[in-house]
């Protein structure tokens, strides 16, 4: 089985081109989307939504990620194995969030031309290198054959969260449409939180309750809680949370009281 993420909408062929390629080379492959509607060029709402759904596959699955602004640089082009599967895709940290969750076990750079098409675009590698790769990769080669293993990943700064002075310090990683929140402190880190914490948004502090559910909140008022993908969100009963504290994907969060 094989997923595919991407920015690239579904106005031009480039989708159908990778899944092209990828049923030439295996033509048994399961192809899954999970989004091609994700804003261009961003590796942070990518890496959410890719971390959101690979949990949910089956062990073995290849997860194809082209979100790729630096395409045809010197950005180095990589696959991931994991303890549950593979990542293929830009290394620009689109990837990382999604494979820390699995547990990395290994990084591969993709430099073996034998796992590409014969001719590389330059503006399309996705095609040409990524797509070939994660057909190969879902057909049984084994990930050591396609490069040297790297041990220096691009590791953005969503894919990082720090805990300094009895504070989890992270950031927004999306706000949703309903105006969640969303951070990128996971709730498998928090072993325990007090009723009441301290939220640090925006530069302002705020008391917020720890609950389970959104309905827990009085009607506009704000609640902490583990959401449905697994990470801490601020949350507003029956309104925007991010609109009323002012808050937008990428601000910086600290939450005092876990």
């Amino acid at each position: 089985m094989i997923t595919l993420t991407s920015d690239f909408g579904l106005r031009d062929p480039y989708v159908a081109e990778m899944k092209g390629v990828i049923l030439t080379i295996n033509p048994n492959a399961t192809l899954i989307d999970i989004t091609h509607e994700i804003e261009k060029y961003n590796t942070r709402a990518a890496a959410f939504m890719l971390a959101s759904a690979a949990q949910y596959f089956p062990e073995g699955t290849v997860h194809l990620a082209v979100i790729d602004p630096e395409v045809g640089t010197q950005r180095r082009a990589i696959g991931i194995q994991t303890k549950k599967g593979f990542f293929v895709g830009p290394d620009n940290g689109v990837l990382i969030l999604a494979a820390q969750n699995q547990g990395i076990e290994h990084i591969y750079q993709l430099t073996n031309p034998k796992f590409a098409l014969h001719r590389v675009s330059s503006t399309f590698q996705g095609r040409d290198v990524f797509a070939p790769a994660a057909a190969y990769l879902d057909k049984g080669v084994q990930p050591a054959e396609f490069g040297s293993e790297i041990r220096d990943p691009v590791t953005p700064e969503y894919a990082r969260v720090k805990f300094i002075g009895g504070s989890f310090k992270g950031e927004v990683l999306d706000v949703d449409d309903f105006g969640n929140i969303i951070t990128n402190i996971p709730g498998k880190d928090v072993a325990f939180i007090e009723d009441v914490v301290q939220v640090e948004l925006a530069g302002a502090p705020v008391k917020i309750h720890f609950g389970k559910t959104y309905a827990q909140a009085k009607p506009k008022e704000p609640i902490l809680l583990v959401g449905s993908h697994g990470f801490l969100e601020i949350a507003l009963n029956k309104d925007s949370a991010a609109k009323k504290l002012g808050v937008k994907a990428g601000d910086r969060v600290a939450i005092t009281g876990i």
